[in-house]
């Protein structure tokens, strides 16, 4: 996995043919001021109904998986159909902080590594779907690293399906749990596209900042980690976002633009949809992950994706705020 470019990759024609005229940027809402809700872009559960439809069963065509990959699949596609209980005609009673202390036993149980929880935001909500569940519990799982590493051949590529196997069945079970206290509960699992964005409400619940990767950092587990969610009207009490330098880091940091093939990822922030944010190109990313059946470069040469990494990191950037601050006040 190499740590700069050895390259300059040339996208397939065959593919790029298939994007016609339409722009992943534009439908992503690049320079737009204004706020709106997205627009699906990839991962389309009907590719036949999808802008890039055409283009996204090419990437399926090219794949070769073997055995074992086809098995995580089958057993993915198996969790994600699982139907849950129904509502119980009793609703259980407790304080919202209860409610959301007791998500601890996924990660006691080892159904995942990390919950939050947050209010929707109607901008987070895709603009061909639609919900009236008031709340977010979102739910990370970790990579394992010395897999994830391998990216972006097969071997990595395993992991990073082991992980949304993962997700999508914790996400089953916080589902399953609180529908039966009474309450609705609507699991949503990647990659195919659902009725929210996950990156938003991941961080909006304290599980990190935006890197410049375009992808969560998190100080315990850096990028090296995948999401799903539940909708709900559980009275949760919300967890609380967390900031610890990371947005500092990435301005200074080059490593997944030095790695990135296609060279997606830039050194300045855009406007996408009437927010000033790191953002990676898509009509410079695509080619490569359709190519590569999946990429994850970025992610796993991230820094902070290295095990134990993130919390030294997370210290020295403190150390470092600190000292500004000292020295802004002697000014």
């Amino acid at each position: 996995m190499a740590s700069k470019k050895s390259h300059h990759f040339t996208p397939d024609e065959n593919f790029t043919k298939l994007l016609h005229d339409h722009s992943g940027n534009t439908i992503n809402g690049v320079g737009e001021p204004q706020k709106r809700r997205p627009t699906m872009v990839w991962w389309a559960p009907n590719p036949e109904t999808a802008p890039f439809g055409e283009a996204q069963k090419w990437f399926y065509s090219k794949e070769q998986p073997d055995e074992e990959m086809l098995e995580l699949r089958r057993s993915r596609h198996k969790v994600v159909a699982q139907s849950v209980p129904d509502i119980a005609t009793q609703k259980v009673m407790k304080p919202p902080q209860n409610w959301t202390d007791q998500l601890q036993q996924f990660i006691d149980s080892g159904d995942c590594e990390m919950t939050g929880v947050t209010p929707l935001e109607a901008d987070w909500v895709f603009d061909h779907e639609d919900t009236t569940l008031p709340n977010i519990v979102m739910i990370g799982v970790q990579h394992d690293y010395e897999e994830l590493k391998h990216v972006p051949d097969i071997r990595g590529g395993k992991d990073v399906t082991r992980q949304y196997l993962r997700a999508a069945a914790a996400a089953k079970k916080v589902a399953a749990w609180v529908r039966e206290q009474g309450y609705q509960a609507d699991a949503v699992t990647g990659p195919m596209t659902g009725k929210i964005l996950m990156i938003p409400p991941a961080i909006a619940c304290g599980f990190g900042e935006l890197g410049k990767h375009g992808s969560i950092i998190n100080k315990e587990f850096g990028s090296a980690f995948r999401l799903s969610a539940v909708l709900t009207d559980a009275p949760f009490a919300s967890t609380p976002p967390r900031e610890f330098g990371v947005d500092d880091f990435c301005s200074r940091c080059r490593v997944c633009e030095n790695a990135c093939p296609p060279e997606a990822i830039t050194p300045e922030k855009q406007t996408v949809r009437g927010v000033d944010k790191w953002y990676v190109d898509f009509e410079r990313c695509i080619p490569y992950f359709a190519e590569t059946s999946g990429c994850a470069i970025c992610i796993a040469v991230c820094p902070w994706s290295l095990p134990t990494v993130g919390l030294s990191l997370t210290a020295k950037l403190q150390r470092r705020a600190e000292r500004l601050a000292i020295e802004a006040s002697k000014q």
